[in-house]
């Protein structure tokens, strides 16, 4: 069995958590931290490409990204609803891999399924953390220390970022294993994501960058304070 995880992230798509946090992810494991992504669908509505092709790509993203584990939990694409059901197979994720912090899409998108992923997310991280909450599996209670959103589609004013200047290459080759969303063919249907999608997300990691001193960066949102050490007066 695999060991705990220091850090979870989850999608409601294979992509999503690419798209918000790649850079940040590539960061972490190359310090040694063992990462872990949740897909909770396979995308099966998606324009282009196929759930094979999908789950292929995913899986060649998280070779490039180092990640410790990959996983879906096959949930119904367009179809995420915060029930007894799908929050407790969360709650079984958590309680089984005890990440220290969980990574979830900002709960404002244009997309209803990572609204709803969020929404699923917190939930079931809080509810991990209840001693007499009953789940599917017999794991005990478990609660991450932090819970933060990462941001897909548009622009929201981060609370914290991290510098990814380092990593964007990283990150832009882990995107493009996704050449079924992401590039068009002969075959493909225009969507958003066909149409420059990727150099838009390498604006918006610039535009972060620029506002905070460096090259690019990835914004994140917190719903609770956060609490610093005296490092960030440079002592």
């Amino acid at each position: 069995m695999l060991d705990e995880l220091d850090v979870l992230c989850f999608g409601a798509h294979p992509d999503d958590v690419e798209i918000g946090m790649a850079g940040t992810i590539s960061k972490m494991t190359e310090k040694g931290l063992k990462v872990g992504i949740i897909d909770l669908t396979q995308a099966e509505m998606s324009s282009n490409g196929d759930v094979n092709l999908r789950q292929t790509e995913a899986s060649n993203a998280a070779d490039i990204l180092k990640i410790s584990l990959r996983k879906n939990l096959f949930l119904k694409d367009r179809s995420l609803y915060v029930t007894e059901e799908t929050v407790n197979l969360v709650v079984d994720v958590i309680r089984r891999y005890k990440p220290k912090v969980v990574f979830s899409p900002y709960f404002e998108d244009r997309h209803p399924d990572h609204g709803n992923c969020s929404k699923i997310i917190k939930e079931a991280v809080f509810s991990a953390g209840i001693r007499k909450w009953k789940a599917n599996e017999n794991l005990d209670a478990f609660r991450p220390t932090n819970h933060f959103y990462y941001i897909i589609n548009g622009y929201q004013k981060p609370t914290f970022a991290v510098d990814i200047s380092e990593h964007l290459d990283c990150k832009i080759k882990a995107l493009e294993a996704y050449e079924s969303q992401f590039f068009s063919n002969d075959k493909s249907i225009s969507t958003p994501l066909t149409n420059n999608y990727i150099n838009a997300i390498i604006a918006r990691d610039t535009v972060i960058g620029n506002q905070l001193g460096v090259k690019y960066a990835e914004g994140f949102i917190s719903e609770t304070s956060l609490l610093v050490d005296l490092s960030i007066f440079g002592v």
